[in-house]
């Protein structure tokens, strides 16, 4: 199958969102329930190259590891796309951190501070549901810090990524792009589901009336923190089953990439089943 990282990848240069197609499906030719046989296929060579990902750390001494970077407008998926693929992984190898609202603590560091404390540890895939990203939109976009302090971190984020880059960390940064109208849809639907009442707050209706001003501060990041160590792939997300789809392809190709190994043994095989079954 073509590459979906070449499909999604940027590569830098003006972004128009406005003008993107969120119900498109690059590098997807069939339907629904074919993509989702296809995400079922993927699921044993995901978690194959999951465990040797972490074998090859734990018994090998590698300092690789997997990062997603979920980021996106309200109701965009970033749970939907913890659930239904970071589910098919084990568990036991995934860290996943949602960042919100910084605590007292972590506004008294630089605002890296605290995404330092969660990037992975090798052989771990780590996942974040926003990131450090939020500290040039929603920071930017509520006013939270003057101009002059948000327009240098992005210079300062492309440093911070390619130093763990330089670490081992295979970065995957996902925008999911949702159009206004679907955005609507699903906070309706919420609405509408007493089941969903808890997902929903007010502030997401007057979030929605900032969606011009996050609109162009997502244009902004995707511009600009655009690199060869950490390109920003962007996901339409109007279809959930494609937004799946397209995201565990785009794991897949990164950790196969990646090609893990598992370590050989420190020690004589035969010399330890000669011994295990002599008792």
């Amino acid at each position: 199958m073509p590459s979906v990282r070449d499909a999604l990848r940027l590569h830098g240069g003006a972004v128009d969102l406005a003008g993107a197609d969120t119900r498109a499906t690059p590098h997807w030719f069939g339907g629904k329930q074919e993509a989702l046989a296809d995400i079922a296929a993927m699921e044993p060579r995901l978690a194959e190259l999951q465990e040797r990902l972490y074998a090859q750390a734990a018994g090998g001494g590698s300092r690789k590891r997997l990062l997603l970077v979920l980021q996106g407008m309200d109701t965009s998926g970033k749970g939907g796309v913890v659930k239904h693929v970071i589910g098919q992984f084990n568990p036991s190898g995934c860290h996943i951190h949602a960042f919100k609202a910084p605590t007292r603590e972590e506004l008294a560091h630089p605002f890296l501070w605290r995404v330092r404390r969660a990037v992975p540890e090798p052989g771990i895939i780590g996942i974040f549901d926003r990131s450090h990203y939020e500290d040039v939109l929603i920071a930017r976009v509520r006013g939270i810090v003057p101009r002059t302090v948000w327009a240098r971190r992005y210079a300062t984020i492309n440093r911070f990524e390619q130093s763990l880059h330089d670490d081992g960390v295979t970065i995957v940064k996902v925008f999911l792009h949702i159009s206004y109208a679907e955005q609507r849809a699903r906070l309706l639907e919420r609405l509408e589901n007493p089941d969903k009442h808890w997902k929903f707050g007010p502030g997401d209706i007057d979030e929605r009336a900032l969606w011009p001003d996050y609109e162009e501060a997502y244009e902004a990041v995707l511009q600009k923190c655009t690199t060869d160590a950490a390109p920003w792939y962007v996901v339409p997300a109007d279809r959930k089953w494609y937004r799946n789809w397209a995201i565990s392809r785009l794991l897949l190709e990164h950790l196969e990439e990646l090609d893990p190994r598992y370590p050989p043994a420190h020690f004589d095989v035969e010399t330890e089943r000669k011994r295990l079954l002599e008792t």
